[in-house]
């Protein structure tokens, strides 16, 4: 990527992800949400939202913007559209979560903030699926890795969709009769729509570009790459093509969604493999961190594979959906991504500041913008805390949930202070921190001069 284009954005998305994840935890530190309140809560659902939308969604978008253009090699379309984009989805944001606080009786106030954090979502939303798909479809046809993230868009476009619906109902502004089976029962598809047609399918798809890319391992390909995306996409449509179909001709939803998982299931085998394969087929035999830590998050996945099935045969139904999503969330999702950042973001910084004057003057390696004996036990308490959560959560244990929540709360403070200070080039030796000719980074925005 020496010479790529750099997305100019995308730090300031990571950074409000970031901010968005430490206030989440610290809610459920301290006790705020499920499981000492119930699943549909309002403080569950503004936890919820603050992780799922605040946190992985800005972290993808950030990525996409990012990676999206080296998938396809081809520009970013509309990257004017970045910047407008991450302000109506994090005023959006902090409207929906005030709107979840006020319905809990934290928040007194008469404002709208529901509806009004549903549209601002939205078109922030619509923005970034604009630019990032009409990259896409300028592409075409599209390889195994970009068609996992058209697909992930799609979900995010009836994930939103649904969400519009759900805070324009519960603000009042929306009574028509064709919305209430939507309202009412709807909830799972939204789920679905979000977590796994939006972000697992984004985070596959970027995952079989970036995971070649930094091991040194061979591209993606053959049957087995194509079923997984073929079993995804199958779970996927039926989740939501099956899920709309059974809501509103009267058939159980929850039975759907059972179908999906089969689905999805077998696409988590086959991407398994292939994430084996990258691991045995590399050519860069000494493990960075970020990769070492992207393998737990894997084992993450699997655990979230298995757990539901362990929980219902002991009669615990609830306990097993708020488990399983829970280690997919922050077990997986979110283990993986912050890995992926503890890469991405030195990666960016040194191709900034030292792309320019590569082979004009001594420069360090992108290693050393990073202090990996350090960060390695904050990624492991990390992981410890996630699984303890887990554990807490599976037992119906609030106060052990609430002192796992505490530990990812201060593993995930500690790396994002490692990050801050891989971009600040805070660990660079001082003779080759700044060779002539070198960019200073901004904490927030590249500074590239072809930076979008």
């Amino acid at each position: 990527m020496t010479g790529a284009s750099l997305s100019k954005w995308t730090l300031s998305y990571f950074a409000a992800a970031l901010l968005s994840l430490l206030v989440a935890e610290a809610l459920m530190a301290a006790g705020y949400g499920y499981p000492a309140d119930g699943l549909r809560a309002p403080s569950t659902l503004a936890v919820v939202h603050l992780s799922a939308v605040g946190w992985l969604s800005l972290l993808m978008c950030g990525a996409l913007f990012q990676f999206v253009p080296v998938l396809v090699n081809r520009p970013l379309a509309w990257a004017g559209l970045m910047l407008p984009a991450l302000v109506f989805i994090v005023l959006g944001l902090v409207s929906l979560v005030s709107g979840f606080m006020a319905m809990d009786g934290l928040l007194e106030t008469a404002a709208p903030l529901l509806p009004m954090g549903g549209l601002l979502l939205s078109a922030g939303f619509a923005m970034a699926v604009a630019s990032i798909g009409l990259t896409l479809v300028r592409s075409r046809p599209l390889p195994i890795p970009s068609a996992f993230v058209a697909t992930g868009l799609a979900g995010l476009i009836v994930a939103v969709a649904l969400g519009l619906v759900f805070t324009q109902v519960l603000g009042g502004t929306l009574s028509a009769p064709v919305f209430a089976p939507i309202a009412a029962w709807g909830v799972p598809i939204h789920a679905a729509a979000g977590l796994g047609g939006w972000l697992a399918m984004c985070a596959v798809g970027v995952s079989y570009r970036l995971f070649p890319m930094f091991l040194l391992a061979p591209d993606p390909q053959g049957t087995g790459t194509r079923l997984a995306f073929l079993f995804a996409a199958a779970a996927v449509a039926t989740a939501i093509v099956g899920g709309l179909a059974a809501l509103f001709s009267g058939w159980p939803v929850p039975d759907v969604m059972r179908l999906a998982a089969v689905a999805a299931v077998g696409a988590t085998v086959f991407y398994g493999r292939d994430v084996i394969n990258f691991y045995r087929a590399r050519r860069r035999r000494d493990l960075e961190l970020n990769m070492k830590v992207a393998a737990i998050a894997f084992v993450s996945l699997a655990f979230a594979v298995l757990l539901p099935g362990a929980l219902v045969a002991l009669g615990r139904s609830e306990t097993a959906v708020a488990a399983c999503i829970y280690m997919a969330a922050f077990g997986w999702l979110s283990g993986l991504g912050l890995a992926k950042l503890y890469k991405i973001v030195p990666f960016m910084t040194w191709l900034e500041c030292y792309g320019p004057v590569l082979g004009r003057a001594p420069t360090p390696r992108v290693q050393d913008l990073v202090r990996e004996a350090r960060a390695g036990p904050w990624f492991l308490l990390y992981f410890v805390s996630v699984w303890a959560g887990t554990v807490a959560m599976a037992l119906g244990s609030a106060t052990g949930f609430r002192i796992a929540a505490a530990g990812t709360f201060a593993a995930t403070a500690a790396i994002a202070v490692y990050l801050v200070r891989a971009r600040m080039l805070s660990d660079v030796d001082g003779s080759r921190r700044f060779p002539a000719g070198s960019l200073r980074p901004s904490l927030l925005y590249s500074l590239a001069p072809d930076g979008r």
